[in-house]
């Protein structure tokens, strides 16, 4: 009996090792990351005061991501040498308490989007970024000396800020994720580029929607706990300050499948 008790131990403190780890990996903290908390509207900055460029990556935004999304990866692969200086300048800067709201919001989203083109080209041809190995836990993202996982960009810092708009800005590079901005954000823009694309991705396919029922994208079950309307988690309330049909409070809610195929123009 006792034998059996230190083996049910040993694998218990195994277990929750692991499970540390993957959290750890996965982004449940911010890796000393700065994080502003956004407790009233988003306003965009100012103009002419952005702290980043992120002219190059627009560049390369507009030359390779269709209008509707798609992602040319052939054409992001002939142009490695550009993302990689522009995430290697990304990793130079020194993100902190400093900075606007806007800036790090512009900066973790623009610095998680790039990385994930990266993470793509790196492997392609692939059919779906699920088939990489540990895609969004693995350290794959330098800010300084720390390196950062995809999670941890997603879960311990963007969604730590309070702004549930972030869940349609970056992309997973998957047929049912909202679709890749073909612009860079900015601080000066981020309200409006934010509002843009929460409306489109509202509206779109990926989420059929009428006054007494609507079949939505899993986006709003993964993380329902975001989308909050008067401090109070709404995912209906959320979504009718967007759509163009409000649902009905006691409306028929369900969840489409995830189509985790690439979002690839080729």
């Amino acid at each position: 009996m006792k034998l059996m008790i230190n083996i049910i131990t040993a694998f218990l403190l195994v277990f929750s090792v692991q499970a540390c780890n993957l959290i750890s990996a996965a982004g449940f903290s911010s890796h000393g990351q700065p994080i502003k908390k956004i407790d009233s509207q988003l306003a965009s900055a100012l103009p002419n005061t952005q702290i980043v460029d992120h002219s190059q990556w627009d560049q390369l935004l507009k030359q390779h991501v269709q209008p509707n999304g798609l992602v040319d990866y052939q054409g992001f692969s002939a142009n490695l040498p550009q993302l990689e200086a522009y995430l290697k300048m990304l990793s130079k800067q020194n993100p902190n308490q400093d900075w606007s709201v806007q800036e790090l919001l512009a900066y973790y989203i623009n610095l998680y989007n790039a990385a994930t083109i990266r993470l793509i080209v790196e492997n392609y041809p692939v059919n779906s970024i699920k088939d990489i190995d540990s895609p969004w836990t693995k350290g794959r993202v330098a800010i300084g000396d720390k390196m950062l996982s995809l999670g941890g960009i997603e879960n311990g810092i963007l969604r730590k800020m309070n702004e549930p708009r972030i869940h349609f800005a970056i992309n997973c590079a998957s047929v049912s994720c909202p679709k890749l901005l073909n612009e860079a954000y900015t601080a000066s823009k981020i309200n409006e580029q934010l509002n843009t694309v929460t409306k489109e991705f509202i509206d779109s396919t990926e989420n059929e929607i009428s006054e007494n029922s609507a079949r939505l994208s899993t986006i709003f079950d993964w993380y329902k706990n975001d989308f909050k309307v008067n401090g109070k988690t709404d995912v209906i309330g959320y979504i009718n300050q967007f759509s163009d049909i409000k649902i009905k409070p006691n409306a028929n809610i369900s969840f489409k499948n995830y189509n985790w195929k690439l979002n690839s123009s080729n």
